[in-house]
């Protein structure tokens, strides 16, 4: 694929672009439900006044906004009759977020629009006002409403419902308060029965591709500031739970002892040890709790999670069957019984080829020149991609992330990278519309 640029676009006017999507980055980090953090979750008050924003935004350039039957906020652009190219990320976070993840992309999913100018007639003109190319499809922007899943624990539910792959079971999920997710719909303003007409058709869609930050080192490591993604990790998300006797701290001798506070940190030490040994499998128990809490009492109880992704399913599963099998053998040892729920899973995506060969060959047009091929990595974090792919091609660009920092308020990206980032985009969504592969 060429690697000239299509876009004209001067360095001034990206530049300008980046600080737009930073300085809003700031104004959506002050939409918060907790004063001192950055905490907004699905089909709450602050996701209503985000989606309110981006829709603005959105109108500002000319497009159409209308917030969907799962409470995603979408913008569209060009011929009403054309399928799309969906732009995209998420304005939800977890608790004690940064600034960054996902929010960046869907403002710079909006840069784009800017730069392309689309054309908004009814017979795909813009008046001869300079717009770069004429595309064969329109460009929809998604704020997608639930990627990390923080109020419901499922995440993915605002693509879910776009993929097509809304599972009803899920309406009696519900949060700490004890909200089921029907009864947050409705406070919302949203009609669960009709959650199925934020649904679209594969032919209703060209791909879907998405800026983020990525979330790890590799890229600061390398010296890099670009990479294209080359698949999105596969997930299995667990509840286990230990079980032993809670008795007297002081009267209980060590060889009486049944303590599942111990076998389940030895089980914890398991996964760090087998994930550790394995080439792209990440283990991570991210919750820990025993019971009955005690100072002067044995735990007879632990409940821990267990986060476990792989770039391929099979190793994934294989490696799951590994841990089970030592949890036997630690449970055993201890005279302890255990026990597991999957309460997520969700299978690797593997972008698209000729998404991936579009955005590397934005990535070319934007960077200096350079005689190797732009960086490529696999996500080990989950995306909305891994929902979109159920109907439509999926492709993805990471910006370096300094030391990797993410899902934290430390979390960070510059506006250099933000400029260049915008404009391999633009390149990547002008080469999809020439189809110069």
């Amino acid at each position: 694929m060429s690697s000239a640029s299509l876009l004209r676009a001067a360095p001034d006017v990206v530049a300008a672009a980046a600080r737009r999507v930073m300085a809003r980055c700031e104004e959506l980090a002050r939409v918060s439900a907790d004063a001192a953090s950055i905490e907004r979750v699905y089909l709450s008050p602050e996701h209503a006044r985000v989606n309110r924003l981006a829709a603005e935004w959105m109108r500002e350039l000319g497009m159409r906004t209308w917030q969907d039957a799962a409470g995603n906020q979408v913008g569209r652009i060009g011929d009403p009759a054309a399928p799309a190219l969906m732009l995209g990320s998420h304005l939800d976070t977890v608790l004690d977020a940064g600034r960054y993840d996902g929010i960046a992309g869907v403002l710079m999913a909006l840069e784009v629009v800017r730069l392309l100018r689309v054309p908004v007639g009814r017979d795909g003109d813009a008046g001869g006002d300079g717009w770069t190319v004429r595309l064969p499809f329109a460009i929809e922007v998604v704020a997608f409403s639930d990627e990390e899943g923080t109020r419901f624990g499922k995440a993915l539910l605002g693509s879910s419902a776009v993929a097509g792959t809304w599972n009803d079971a899920w309406w009696d999920l519900t949060d700490a308060g004890g909200v089921s997710l029907r009864r947050a719909f409705l406070e919302f303003g949203l009609d669960p029965a009709r959650v199925g007409e934020a649904a679209r058709r594969p032919d209703e869609l060209v791909g879907y591709l998405e800026a983020h930050i990525e979330q790890g080192p590799e890229l600061d490591r390398a010296g890099e500031p670009l990479a294209v993604v080359s698949s999105i990790a596969s997930a299995r998300r667990f509840q286990l739970v230990v079980e032993g006797e809670a008795r007297h701290a002081g009267g209980t001798p060590y060889d009486m002892r049944r303590d599942a506070l111990l076998g389940a940190s030895e089980a914890a030490l398991a996964v760090e040890r087998i994930c550790s040994a394995e080439h792209h499998i990440v283990g991570t128990v991210g919750r820990f709790e025993a019971f009955p809490g005690a100072v002067n009492v044995i735990p007879g109880e632990v409940q821990f999670s267990l986060d476990l992704r792989g770039e391929f399913d099979g190793e994934r599963d294989r490696v799951w069957d590994a841990l089970a099998r030592e949890l036997d053998e630690i449970m055993g040892r201890r005279a302890l019984r255990w026990r597991s729920r999957e309460v997520h899973s969700a299978p690797a995506v593997f972008c698209a080829p000729l998404l991936r060969e579009v955005v590397a060959g934005g990535i070319r047009a934007t960077l200096p020149p350079r005689s190797d091929a732009p960086p490529v990595i696999f996500s080990r974090a989950g995306h909305d991609g891994m929902a979109l792919g159920a109907v439509t091609d999926v492709g993805m660009l990471f910006l370096r992330n300094p030391d990797g920092v993410s899902h934290h308020p430390d979390e960070s990206v510059s506006a250099g990278d933000v400029a260049h980032g915008i404009r391999a985009l633009a390149e990547a969504v002008l080469l999809r519309g020439t189809e110069r592969v």
